[in-house]
């Protein structure tokens, strides 16, 4: 039995939407995936069974006889995987990113190596994956009890963005829930409150934003902001406080005011509540797939799957990101 059909034990969340949102991902084609230095049991096991379940089509880029041995010692079957052999990390990741660039991968995922390591061969200006976009990430969060999946954004990636950088992370989130099949995305740009404030910069910002959107310079979604996090997902919340806009109570969209704000959010969710969450950097020529040592299988094959309808919608689209 695969791991995301086993069923849940006793007490714990039963994954529900990553189980839909995985089965979603095996109806279509798997995306063709670069993973830089899967040297540990952890990050090949994911492999092996995003492949396994369809999600990823891996090239398996590291020290080839590391990479055979891990896979030996762990009882797993890498024969039909292509492997690019490579010296150690810092050139692992970079020939990864280098399989992007001659299009032979639409997915960059991380396999054992630091974030930083990867994400300095994405972002490196001659050889890398930059676009006109800002890099950020995303959360994907299944919180127990509530309605409806929730996207985070940016709790990894940008620490204390500008407005400038907020524009690119809020397109970069609307296109991800347009991606995962959310026709009617709703943004809500968060702050402490819901008025705006010219002492508190975050509601500056989110005014700023929504009127952005009110002409056009950001698409595809209906913003409000700045809300507090209970006016943003409580329908009773926004009841009290009067607030009457389609976004408020409703939110799918979660844009934090910084990294340390997103992170202590998405980590509350996690450890506080239960929740899921599955991540996506967004933003580069393909979508880039940053797993924990500390996730648990669902949410690995969970941001396989993620990422496999990321490439999908820009592969359908015949307009990626440039």
């Amino acid at each position: 039995m695969s791991v995301i059909e086993a069923p849940a034990k006793a007490g714990t969340s039963d994954h529900q939407r990553f189980h839909d949102l995985v089965a979603r991902a095996k109806k279509h084609a798997p995306a063709r995936t670069a993973v830089a230095h899967p040297c540990d049991r952890s990050s090949l096991s994911g492999v092996v069974e995003a492949a396994s379940l369809g999600l990823i089509e891996p090239i398996l880029v590291g020290p080839e006889q590391r990479i055979r041995d891990v896979a030996a010692d762990s009882g797993l079957d890498i024969s039909s995987f292509e492997i690019v052999d490579a010296k150690h990390s810092h050139d692992s990741a970079a020939k990864a990113v280098a399989l992007v660039r001659e299009g032979r991968a639409e997915a960059l995922m991380k396999g054992s190596l630091h974030t930083d390591e990867i994400m300095g061969a994405v972002v490196a200006r001659e050889t890398g994956l930059r676009t006109s976009r800002r890099i950020s990430h995303c959360f994907v969060m299944d919180v127990p009890d509530h309605g409806q999946p929730l996207i985070i954004t940016d709790a990894a990636v940008n620490i204390a963005p500008d407005l400038k950088v907020k524009v690119d992370i809020v397109q970069n989130a609307i296109d991800l829930a347009h991606a995962l099949g959310q026709p009617d995305v709703r943004v809500a740009i968060l702050s402490a409150m819901e008025t705006v404030n010219p002492d508190v910069p975050s509601t500056l910002e989110a005014a700023a934003l929504c009127k952005m959107a009110d002409r056009g310079q950001i698409t595809g979604a209906t913003l409000d902001g700045p809300l507090a996090l209970d006016n943003a997902i409580s329908p009773e919340a926004a009841k009290i406080k009067k607030i009457h806009s389609p976004v408020a109570g409703r939110a799918s969209v979660l844009v934090v005011p910084d990294l340390e704000a997103g992170n202590m959010l998405a980590k509350s969710l996690s450890f506080l509540a239960g929740a899921d969450a599955a991540g996506i950097v967004l933003g580069a020529k393909v979508p880039i797939i940053l797993t924990s040592r500390a996730d648990s299988m669902v949410t690995r094959l969970a941001s396989c799957a993620v990422a496999t309808l990321v490439a999908k919608a820009r592969r359908e689209s015949g307009n990626p990101v440039r």
